[in-house]
């Protein structure tokens, strides 16, 4: 007891207040004021009587003085010492009272103030207090648009965190002037790994300004340009600039209309970027040449994983001669070509090359309507492609034939674990189908299956067979075709499905029905599920008592229940009940 005691009043001695420091600095520097007078004095006052006396003192004085001398260094360095350990103390203050005021913790290394409403003067502020946080690796300002115009005062300031790996500037209304400013400080954070400019619509036509200023040996590796308006001269720059990106893994330009007015001059030096993982164009504007001269720089992507061409509607029939540079991706992992506008032509094309992507594992080509009467033979062939994971193919209007090919590949597929068919009518009447061939431990976990045209049927087949013990979310949205009796067999046998943590069964915006006749085993199922956390009930109208049951159940459960209010005195809205 006693030793314990003892270490405690060590530790407490070694720990000193800051008024503690404060006075012992006032302390040291009277001591060495004092010793200075008396070297002076000592001086003064010197006998002359004995010359050899003298000189003994004068000797015994010089060497006095050299001690006095170091003694005065080592308390010098060791108040300066004091005095940073003040101001370090006093800079962490500010910094945590800043950051209070915004409702955030503070953080050494990470400082993360997105959305939080800061203004030029804030951002002042924010630029006085970085001298404080020499360890700051990530900083995320995103989503505060009244920065904008003002970011140089950050960017100046910048020295002092020339560890920083991880700059965010989303959505802040950045000008060229902010940019500039940025590139002119890329020299003192040269760790810098990953910038996001996304959503700064007024840089188009300006991105020279940024990338003007980078430099060989630049460190970043992801790079995010979502929607900034980049233009033909825009994406010149920026092919420009990847000689000097060579560790460059992710490039997003997505949302960038007009980006491929200029694909000429960017595409080529594509090939700069021999570790490129995931480039996505999703809605730059491509056209039917655009895919052959992206495809003309495959070859030199060898890493590339993640490919997203999605939402580019004039490429529909380019594929047909540009498919095959895919091929060179050997180790891509997604390709999203959902609402491409596909004809019979590219799914041609593509039936040859996709089963040669041995790595991939997730394959999206929802919302091409136009595919689902040519699909069947490519549907077949995806037994080549032991490794796929998600298969996403809504509103590709399958036909019956395509969705038989498409349930005889998945049967060979042990690792799908999700699958979107949602707005394929062909569904409604044949689910079993599918479900038959699901082998009894599918890894199965998302299925998609929102206005399909279901039966009481499938519904049945749905919570019978035993094949669907690892599903985690199921969408059944806007399936009006299953009548009450389908709905209460559902929620009756649902515990089946005990891994289920979303379900939502909402109908179509423009129905409303009656859900008293299954409400009851609705509320069986939800005593007996532990799993689930969100219920979508949006359009099924409820009685005050069966509201007010549900409140009751999402609150004592913790499950997020979405329905619409039925009472009379009170209009259709949405209201979620969300308990924390």
């Amino acid at each position: 007891m006693e030793r314990a005691d003892s270490q405690k009043r060590e530790e407490s001695s070694n720990k000193r207040s800051p008024f503690e420091l404060i006075l012992n600095q006032l302390r040291r520097k009277k001591s060495v004021v004092e010793r200075r007078q008396r070297v002076s004095v000592t001086r003064f006052f010197k006998t002359s009587d004995n010359n050899d006396k003298a000189a003994r003192n004068e000797v015994v004085t010089k060497e006095s003085e050299r001690n006095d001398a170091d003694k005065e260094g080592n308390e010098e360095d060791e108040m300066s010492s004091v005095d940073g350990e003040l101001c370090s103390v006093a800079g962490w203050g500010r910094v945590k009272h800043f950051l209070q005021k915004l409702g955030k913790k503070a953080d050494r290394q990470h400082l993360t103030l997105g959305s939080c409403g800061l203004t030029a003067t804030d951002l002042l502020e924010l630029a006085s207090l970085l001298a404080f946080l020499p360890e700051l690796q990530e900083l995320d300002l995103s989503w505060n648009d009244f920065i904008g115009g003002a970011l140089k005062a950050l960017t100046v300031h910048l020295q002092h965190v020339s560890r920083l790996k991880n700059l965010k500037l989303s959505n802040c209304r950045l000008t060229a002037e902010d940019v500039t400013a940025l590139g002119e400080a890329l020299g003192f954070i040269p760790h810098l790994e990953e910038l996001e400019l996304s959503w700064n619509s007024y840089l188009g036509g300006n991105l020279s300004c940024f990338t003007h200023y980078l430099q060989p040996g630049c460190k970043i590796t992801v790079l995010h340009l979502v929607d900034l308006g980049l233009t033909a001269v825009d994406a010149k720059a920026l092919g420009e600039s990847l000689k000097v990106l060579p560790n460059l893994e992710l490039l997003d330009l997505s949302v960038n209309k007009h980006f491929a007015d200029g694909l000429c001059d960017f595409a080529p030096q594509l090939s700069h970027t021999t570790r490129l993982k995931v480039l996505k164009m999703h809605l730059c504007g491509l056209r039917q040449d655009s895919i052959h001269i992206l495809g003309e720089v495959f070859n030199f992507l060898t890493c590339l994983e993640t490919l997203d061409l999605s939402c580019n509607k004039e490429v529909a029939g380019s594929f047909k001669d540009g498919a095959t540079h895919l091929a060179s991706l050997k180790k891509l992992q997604s390709l999203d070509l959902h609402l491409c506008c596909l004809n019979q032509e590219d799914m041609a094309a593509l039936t040859q090359v996709i089963p040669l992507l041995s790595e991939l594992e997730m394959l999206d080509l929802s919302a091409n309507k136009n595919i689902g009467g040519c699909a069947k033979q490519m549907f077949s062939r995806m037994r080549f492609l032991p490794k796929l994971k998600c298969v996403l193919l809504s509103s590709c209007g399958i036909s019956e034939d395509a969705y038989h090919s498409l349930a005889d590949a998945i049967s060979q597929l042990p690792r799908l674990e999700c699958l979107h068919l949602s707005w394929n009518k062909c569904i409604g009447g044949n689910l079993h189908v599918l479900l038959d061939v699901l082998p009894s431990t599918a890894s199965l976990h998302v299925l998609r299956l929102s206005s399909c045209n279901l039966t009481d049927k499938d519904l049945t087949n749905l919570v019978s067979l035993m094949n669907l013990v690892n599903l985690k979310q199921l969408d059944l949205t806007y399936n009006d075709t299953v009548e009450d009796e389908g709905w209460d067999h559902f929620f009756k046998n649902a515990n089946t499905l005990k891994d289920l943590t979303e379900l939502d069964i909402s109908l179509r915006p423009s129905t409303r029905r009656d859900c008293t006749p299954w409400f009851s085993s609705l509320k069986t199922f939800l005593t007996g599920t532990s799993a689930l956390r969100e219920l979508g009930l949006h359009r099924w109208l409820l009685s005050g008592l069966q509201t007010a049951s549900l409140e009751t159940f999402s609150k004592s459960h913790n499950i997020k229940v979405h329905f619409d209010f039925s009472e009379p005195a009170q209009k259709e809205q949405h209201a979620p009940v969300d308990v924390a």
